[in-house]
């Protein structure tokens, strides 16, 4: 069975190989590449968006609220080891990845609304972020215990959060607010660069655990790409449901299916001392929902130049 685990092996034992100097880096490198994605963020993306709350309630809809709530029903149903239950409660409670941007340019869809909701959900996610997580962790006895053991504090949760997340969104803000063309020259440079850095800090991240991903990955294989397009879908099909426009229903299923794995790295590490079987679900999701979210780009995106080409 995909979802069983030998007897004789405790998965929370696995040590992923990522020292605090290792989570520092993650950190600066997460924070770098908020700040390159408010570097092109205006106060007037969020009036277009309010301009349209149904997109900004049908994407916070999707992402915080019917992500998490579908997770922990597929957790009923899986039943999976608890650690890896909690990696995927974490994952869902985590806000959209930055890279949901490039991605939502790259498949034809809506890239100020991707940029927009990022922004938004960057700052909600402050709150949500810890909420999602003790809410649907406390719920499900397995997961339940294991939050009572870590002892995790709402709070801690909120300031790291706000420090790694909301800190460089402000501050990129204020940039592009008063020196709008310093602000654009140095997005140039730092968007491409930060999101390079962090996609090799993951590759690297991956080549020092290579015993432990060719060991174990059956374990978490099966969840994280089940539960990553899903996620998909579930983006896509709540924004039809909604009767948003197919451009708009591609960026809905981006920012829902790219999570920030990163962040949730951040945290598991940070409060859950690197757990097994959490560390490694959030792991593969980083690199997973990397080419995941490349693979549905370019499908959509080599679609809408089709019917481009068709329509001349």
């Amino acid at each position: 069975m995909l979802l069983k685990i030998s007897p004789y092996l405790d998965i929370d034992d696995i040590k992923i190989n990522f020292d605090t100097e290792g989570l520092w880096v993650l950190n600066i490198a997460i924070g770098i590449i908020m700040f390159g994605v408010a570097l092109g963020i205006t106060i007037d993306d969020f009036k277009r968006l309010f301009k349209n709350p149904k997109i900004v309630f049908v994407g916070v809809l999707s992402q915080f609220f019917l992500l998490p709530a579908a997770t922990f029903l597929a957790i009923l149903v899986l039943k999976p080891h608890p650690s890896f239950a909690l990696g995927m409660m974490m994952i869902a409670a985590c806000p959209g990845g930055n890279v949901s941007n490039f991605f939502s340019k790259m498949a034809g869809g809506n890239a100020a609304l991707s940029v927009s909701l990022t922004a938004f959900a960057t700052l909600i996610c402050i709150f949500m972020t810890p909420f999602n997580l003790q809410f649907w962790g406390s719920l499900y006895e397995p997961t339940n215990e294991i939050l009572k053991t870590v002892s995790l504090n709402p709070i801690d949760l909120f300031k790291l959060v706000s420090l790694i997340l909301g800190i460089p969104l402000i501050l990129g803000m204020l940039i592009k607010h008063y020196h709008s063309e310093m602000a654009g020259k140095i997005e140039k440079v730092l968007k491409p660069l930060s999101m390079l850095v962090f996609i090799a800090l993951i590759f690297i991240a991956f080549s020092q655990n290579l015993d432990v991903f060719v060991n174990h990955i059956h374990h978490v294989l099966f969840l994280v790409i089940f539960h990553n397009i899903f996620a998909f879908f579930l983006g896509f099909y709540t924004a039809k449901a909604f009767k948003l426009n197919h451009k708009d229903r591609k960026t809905i299923a981006m920012e829902t299916g790219i999570q920030n794995g990163g962040l949730g790295l951040l945290l598991i590490f940070g409060f859950f001392d690197g757990l097994g079987g959490m560390a490694l679900l959030a792991a593969f999701w980083g690199i997973w929902d990397v080419f995941s979210g490349m693979a549905l780009a370019t499908f959509w995106g080599n679609r809408a130049k089709k019917k481009l080409a068709e329509s001349n």
